[in-house]
């Protein structure tokens, strides 16, 4: 009774936010990811202890200046999640314009991986893509029960089909034989399981083999995409790359690092933008102490 009487009401706000102009809400998410930033707090601590490892050559007033615009675009995604949950696909269309080097009707005779990546956008580049194309998407499942009905129910509603991260390989496989693509994000630490440590930003850190390993497996491409909220709340810009070249190599440690290295040069083109509030080197190297 308490979850459903939590999920009617989060579901509410959210519909709530939907049905505000886009432009308010994200103000409104500014402003308030502004105030919360003046709080101390884990994220805010997490924040600015990967601002710290990743960019040593700023100064102290140039990481704070950058914690503080990421602070922002990161509570302003939250506010969005109603517009991106509960808005019209018409809406959603006429928030997104799309920069594709492939076809975006593209038949998918060969399997396709679209790697993505924790930019403040990626929750409305995905559903605006499942709006104009069949896909999948490889989630995580939530400890919060609340999100985790809401998200999984909005995040399919255009007909996307949900994996959970933890599930059956073989329905991965199948879905990517089946001429459907599936969309994941492979930039968090996940475990150590399936992953190797390699460098991201000059640190060492626990990087998923998953996408190198289903790759290798299927024969699938993998086509990194990236997500971009534009300036002047014009919206958002999904950007359609095209495939890595040489991947998977057959070496996973290679295509770990592939992928970190092209993740970091993605983050410099617009570094306010990317999730820093999650512990990317929470699992360190044997021997190591923990850096949070």
């Amino acid at each position: 009774m308490k979850n459903r009487t939590q999920t009617t009401l989060t579901s509410g706000l959210l519909r709530a936010l939907a049905a505000l102009p886009y432009g308010l809400v994200a103000r409104l998410g500014e402003q308030l990811g502004s105030l919360l930033y003046l709080i101390p707090g884990k994220r805010k601590h997490i924040l600015q202890t990967n601002l710290r490892l990743c960019f040593p050559e700023q100064s102290d007033a140039e990481r704070e200046k950058l914690a503080r615009s990421t602070f922002r675009h990161v509570i302003r995604s939250y506010l969005e999640r109603g517009t991106q949950w509960y808005g019209s696909a018409k809406t959603l269309q006429g928030l997104m314009q799309i920069d594709s080097a492939i076809p975006l009707q593209d038949s998918y005779e060969q399997p396709t991986i679209f790697l993505g990546f924790h930019f403040a956008a990626i929750e409305a580049t995905c559903m605006v893509y499942s709006i104009l194309h069949p896909v999948a998407s490889l989630y995580t499942p939530m400890s919060d029960d609340v999100t985790e009905t809401i998200s999984k129910e909005q995040r399919s509603r255009f007909g996307t089909v949900m994996i959970p991260r933890n599930g059956s390989a073989r329905d991965i496989l199948r879905v990517l034989k089946s001429g459907k693509p599936i969309m994941l994000a492979a930039d968090m630490d996940f475990g150590l399981r399936d992953s190797v440590f390699v460098p991201f930003f000059g640190i060492q850190a626990c990087t998923l083999t998953a996408v190198s390993r289903l790759a290798q497996i299927s024969g699938a491409r993998v086509v990194p995409f990236v997500s971009e909220v534009l300036p002047d709340y014009q919206g958002y810009k999904l950007h359609i790359l095209p495939a890595m070249e040489n991947f998977p190599s057959g070496d996973v440690r290679a295509d770990a690092l592939a992928m970190n290295q092209f993740l970091e040069a993605r983050i410099r083109e617009r570094p306010d933008q990317y999730y820093w509030v999650h512990r990317r080197f929470k699992r360190r190297p044997e021997g190591e102490a923990s850096v949070y």
